[in-house]
This record gives structure tokens, sequence and C-alpha cells, in this order.
């Protein structure tokens, strides 16, 4: 079976098992795991924010920085898509009394001028107030579309001046960097909180770090233990994730070209379901046309081929370091003469 419903399928190779295995471990809940002090240093500086906190998904991480930069009763304004009102079982809502509210993006990149026009502030008691904009990059549903960093730049500077907060989730941030060519310091310079997901294509099992200043990590901190996410010896799993950014960052450039080839071949047989210069990243998503995207992962299960719905007429299919680029040919022509 070729598997690419996500790239959070990857596992550990031997190489970071053996990494896992020799971590020196301590109680991370009263800060004496050394692993984790690494791991969250070493992320926090790479962003270029002063202190980071290790987490067990990036979900957790996702709600613990927009709370940073939220009270309850006020809102965060995101795009339709955004993982954070499809994929995180509203907990904004349900836990920390934060609405949603959100504005039409094409592939989910961002433009300044609707987000900005978007804005609820100074509304008194009439209605609700801006606290955040998040930004998700690269983008899930979008496709893996990667933000254009001059747009993250006028948006960083138009909330700043109405005194609005950024959340970046960085789930996939390292294949924006790797894609771009921008640095991860930039892209952390235009967030108040951010994320870094390790365990998606950069293949560590567990685990996505929260950066901000030292103190919205303090309280972030004590925040996750009242949330049930403190945990023990976890410099296990935190020295997969420093093995992930020794090793695996410049790699994901190969999980790209798997997924322009992937298109390609989809195009070949079926040009109208899919847009191979759309094609930024390890995302690629593919119209099924009069088929169901039900039908269509069903079909293509039985050729030996997993992939994800995401939407009623489109599928997904994500390249990652445990699938070969011949594999993902391969998943095109399948996809391909599925949908010819």
């Amino acid at each position: 079976m070729i598997d690419l419903r996500s790239d959070t399928l990857t596992r550990p190779n031997q190489a970071m098992r053996e990494a896992m295995a020799a971590a020196e471990v301590g109680d991370d809940v009263y800060g004496e795991d050394p692993t984790i002090v690494a791991l969250e240093r070493r992320v926090a500086e790479l962003l270029g924010h002063e202190a980071g906190l290790f987490c067990a998904t990036g979900s957790l991480c996702n709600l613990l920085g927009i709370w940073l930069l939220t009270k309850p009763g006020t809102e965060v304004l995101c795009d339709a898509q955004a993982h954070i009102v499809r994929a995180e079982m509203a907990a904004h809502a349900s836990l920390h009394g934060v609405t949603t509210r959100t504005f039409p993006s094409v592939r989910g990149r961002i433009d300044p001028d609707t987000v900005t026009s978007m804005l609820s502030i100074g509304t008194g008691p009439f209605l609700t107030e801006t606290s955040v904009v998040e930004v998700e990059n690269t983008h899930n549903f979008g496709g893996g579309t990667v933000q254009p960093i001059e747009a993250l730049n006028e948006l960083r500077q138009r909330c700043t001046a109405q005194g609005v907060s950024i959340h970046l989730d960085g789930a996939r941030l390292a294949n924006a960097h790797v894609a771009s060519g921008v640095s991860f310091a930039d892209y952390g310079s235009l967030a108040d909180t951010v994320t870094l997901c390790l365990s998606k294509g950069l293949g560590a099992p567990v685990g996505s770090v929260l950066v901000s200043s030292a103190e919205n990590i303090a309280r972030a901190r004590i925040q996750r233990k009242r949330l049930g996410g403190g945990w023990r010896q976890a410099g296990i799993l935190a020295a997969a994730g420093l093995y992930a950014l020794d090793h695996n960052i410049d790699r994901l450039a190969d999980d790209h070209a798997a997924a322009r080839s992937l298109a390609e071949a989809v195009a070949d047989a079926a040009p109208e379901a899919v847009s191979v210069e759309d094609v930024e990243t390890n995302i690629v998503v593919i119209g099924t046309g009069a088929k169901t995207a039900a039908d269509v992962v069903a079909a293509a299960r039985d050729s030996g081929l997993s992939i994800s719905a995401v939407g009623a007429h489109q599928v997904r299919a994500v390249t990652h370091l445990d699938v070969s680029h011949d594999d993902c040919v391969q998943a095109g022509r399948i996809l391909g003469a599925l949908l010819a």
C-alpha cells in the first residue's frame, strides 16, 4: 500500500531511534528534562523568539498560542479553511471562550486588504473585538500553499498598528522555509506566537514546539498543565525532534519534487483534475469531477493507494519521507487512471 493520507504517518528511522534511546531525560513538569530544554531553546533561537514549550501536538500548541493572545469573549480571525476552525474540534471556543470569524481566501493565501478590512477594533459593547489574526504556513487545505513573505510583512505592520496580535500555525513551516528560501527567523519575526511541528515531514514521531516571549511561555506552561498536557521524561521524544532538525529539513525538497511528479502523472491522464503549477510543497489537492471523493478514495485503496477526502469532490495526497519518488509517480498514475 502506498500511503499518502498525510505526512503525519512518518516513522522514526534507526538513527532517530538510537538518538531517542540515548537521550538524557528528567521530569519535565519540574523543568528538569535536559533534552526537552535543549529542544525548546533551539527552536526558540531558530524562530527568533525568547523561549519555547514542547507539546504533544500542534493542536495543543495552537490552543495555547491563541490563548496567550486573547481573552474570553474576544475573537480570532482566520481564513475559512484554516486548521484551527476545521480540524481542532472547536477547542478554542469550547475550552477558552474564544470565538472565530473567517475571511475568504484563494487556496488559503493571505490577502492583507481582506483581513484588515474585517478587524473589529474599538467596537465597545456592540461587536466582538478582534484580539488576534491567525495565519497558517504552509496552508494544509489550500494544498500546501506557501504564504508570500511580502503579504505577511504587510499584514504584520497593519495588525501591529491596530494593536492586534498574530499567531502563526507553523504545522509545515519547515516546508515553507525550504520551498521559499525565507529563513525561519524571518517567518518567526512576523508573529507573536509561532508553532513548529516536528512530526510531519520532519519525521519525528510526536511533538510540536510553541515559541514566544519568555513571559508568555511561562504562562503557557501553566495552562498546558491545566489542560492535562504536562509530561515527565519526554526527552525521549525531544531527542527525535532534535534529530529531525539536524537531518530532515533539507530533504523536504525531495518531498516537494515527488508531489510535483505525482501531480504531473495525474495531469497526464486527467488534466482537469489537478493544477500542476499550484503544487508548491508536499500536498496535492485533486478534483474528482463527477465522482465523489469517497468513491475515489475507496477505488484508490483497491488499487493499492491510500489517500484522504478533503471535500465532497476533492482528495488529497501528501508526500513524505516514508514513500519513494517512484511510489509517488505510481500513485499519480493510479489516480489519473481512476479520474480519466
